[in-house]
């Protein structure tokens, strides 16, 4: 079986690259990403792939499997969202390299489809919007589109490689402030500020932070400040991210701080509307069993660089993935070893030979470790159990 993929993924290892190159080429904002999930879906059923776009209401986002239906279903979710604000023009890019995670699922499933005998296995690529953002792989989980899904498999490209990674819980909260607006000179005594609740609430939270786990990340901006220093601001907006390490402590963070959002309101007299303003990602589980899987596929493969010490990789959506389905996340160590995704410099290596070579080895590590399941139930029944003795 794997002579047979090492043999397929040579054969298909252009068109492989040749996603990465595309995607990199084109890079688009979440839930615009109109060519390359177009541009993906039409290559899966080039190849005999049955695809459904759009997929479960989201115009970008796309299904497409390959195998028996009623069989073991693996899914390598794909990303292909790029990020705003770089170069001289701030263009978006793909400084987090969606363009290399797209190919290496799109590559996995697409060597699996060459096999002569899945064992009743099926092959699935879930194209999955707005990953930087939106987060659509929540709205596809509550959608159902993993319901039928054994295993998730996935990876991210890093400054190193590490298996030992770990994702933040993150909630998403926009505060807004309705004051009454007047004359900063003529009349001030009529204005209710909304612009000091969102101060108020700034410093609330600077003063809470001190009473916080140290795993705990707020950050914020002042997303409507008024129009005129000469008018007392009627409204104003803020919005935050607070993050934690599991989400049963996020939740106990995000009360606290939405009370300091209830507390400016209730200083300055102002009325405060609070919202998500995108989806809540779960903290990251990932599956030992699956892990342990995917790191001796990853040696067969030539990938043996792993960094003994813990990865965190932010936040992502497939943290809720991850609660409801047996998944394996992992990080591949690309470039200088210094620079990591999100800066601008790691453009240089998210499409690089070296990104290249290593893509093709993760796509047949995905392909070896999917095959396993497909022949071993035992695997994945293990991997399930782990799974519900982790509890919600």
């Amino acid at each position: 079986m794997e002579q047979e993929i090492d043999s397929i993924a040579e054969a298909v290892g252009g068109e492989i690259v040749g996603v990465s190159d595309y995607i990199f080429g084109h890079p688009e904002l979440g839930d615009r990403e109109f060519a390359g999930s177009a541009f993906l879906a039409g290559l899966l059923a080039k190849n005999g792939f049955r695809v459904e776009v759009p997929y479960k209401g989201l115009k970008t986002a796309f299904r497409a499997e390959y195998g028996d239906p009623r069989g073991v279903k693996v899914a390598f979710p794909a990303e292909y969202d790029a990020l705003p604000g770089y170069g001289p023009r701030k263009k978006p890019a793909h400084a987090c390299g969606h363009n290399w995670i797209a190919a290496s699922a799109v590559g996995a499933a697409l060597i699996l489809s060459k096999l002569g005998d899945l064992a009743g296995g099926c092959a699935v690529v879930l194209g999955t919007p707005a990953e930087e953002t939106a987060g659509r792989k929540v709205d596809l989980l509550k959608a159902g589109a993993f319901d039928d899904i054994a295993a998730v498999f996935q990876m991210h490209l890093a400054g190193a490689t590490s298996l030992n990674t770990s994702a933040l819980a993150i909630d998403s909260w926009k505060f807004e402030f309705f004051g009454r607006a007047s004359h900063a000179a003529v009349r001030p005594f009529d204005g209710i500020n909304a612009l000091d609740a969102v101060n108020l609430t700034f410093a609330g939270i600077g003063a809470l932070r001190q009473q916080l786990r140290q795993d705990v990340r707020i950050h914020g901006i002042v997303s409507d400040g008024g129009e005129a220093p000469n008018v007392i601001p009627g409204y104003a907006a803020c919005k935050f991210y607070v993050r934690a390490a599991d989400r049963a402590y996020l939740d106990e963070v995000s009360k606290k701080v939405k009370n300091c959002a209830k507390g400016a309101a209730l200083m300055t007299g102002a009325r405060v509307g609070i919202s998500r303003f995108e989806n809540s990602f779960d903290d990251l589980r990932v599956n030992s069993v699956l892990r342990r899987l995917m790191r001796g596929n990853l040696m067969k493969c030539g990938i043996d660089d792993f960094s003994p010490e813990p990865a965190l990789t932010g936040s992502t959506d497939i943290g809720n993935v991850s609660r409801r389905v047996p998944t394996f996340y992992g990080n591949i160590g690309v470039g200088d070893g210094r620079t990591g995704a999100h800066e601008e410099a790691f453009l240089r290596f998210v499409n690089s030979e070296e990104a290249h070579g290593k893509l093709l080895k993760v796509a047949k590590a995905f392909a070896y470790s999917a095959c396993e399941l497909f022949r071993n139930p035992e695997l994945l029944k293990e991997a399930g159990a782990e799974l519900e003795a982790a509890g919600p």
